[in-house]
């Protein structure tokens, strides 16, 4: 892959995470002013409220809230259900027209063509998912034997793009184990793609670029306000202070 590809992989995945991550997140979070979207247990809550700032103050108990939702489910929920368009844009000069797989690209490393289906990180895909994979991967198996064609099982592959192999779910290891898939997650997925060992690193850079343009302190601290002056916050932090 020449200079001129990495770098425009590189600015495609900037603009898809302002676009799609950094938009959908903004947008989630301007939502949580609303009591309704959340599911409260009221024992936690008073527990994490003194726990993050030592009182249950409506404040407190707002941010108890809010916090694991914006920086932890929402923005990774987000990502990953974004995961397609990732491919559709950033990926879009390796897009595969065979059904079930996402991208095709020769493996800088060992030189052999790879059909890959895509994964956003080491623990995003469940029980039912493994039979899916497999199940695609043994219909292209099938399909190239009709046409002629020889894929085997090492022209099969999950690339993961973030992570390390050691954090990969059980349901990833069974790809392999049972179904004898290479799963091949973060560095190494990028380093077979692009041909550059340090090309992990240098996305992960290209992203924070545009997360330093996300500063979103002063409506994050709005809607903690709003919230605060919901009736059912302002009624518990009452009752805990009386």
């Amino acid at each position: 892959m020449t200079e001129h590809e990495k770098c425009e992989i590189l600015q495609k995945a900037k603009i898809w995470f302002k676009d799609s991550i950094i938009e959908n997140h903004i947008k989630n979070t301007l939502k949580l002013s609303n009591i309704k979207e959340f599911n409260v247990n009221p024992f936690l809550l008073a527990y994490l409220s003194n726990f993050l700032e030592g009182n249950h103050d409506p404040i407190s108990i707002a941010k108890a809230l809010i916090y694991p939702r914006v920086l932890g489910t929402s923005i990774n929920t987000s990502f990953g259900t974004n995961i397609q368009k990732f491919t559709a844009t950033v990926l879009s000069s390796f897009g595969s027209t065979t059904s079930g797989i996402d991208i095709e690209f020769i493996d800088m490393i060992d030189g052999e063509k790879k059909f890959c289906q895509l994964k956003s990180g080491p623990d995003t895909i469940n029980k039912d998912d493994v039979e899916t994979i497999a199940k695609h991967f043994t219909d292209v198996i099938h399909l190239s034997r009709t046409n002629g064609v020889k894929i085997g099982f090492g022209n099969l592959i999950v690339g993961v793009i973030y992570g390390e192999f050691s954090d990969l779910s059980s349901h990833y290891k069974r790809i392999t184990k049972q179904y004898h898939y290479d799963v091949i997650i973060g560095n190494d997925f990028w380093h077979r793609l692009t041909g550059d060992p340090d090309f992990y690193i240098d996305l992960i850079k290209a992203i924070a670029e545009v997360a330093t343009e996300a500063d979103f302190k002063h409506e994050l601290d709005h809607v903690i306000e709003e919230l605060a002056q919901s009736e059912y916050v302002q009624t518990l932090s009452h009752n805990l202070n009386s």
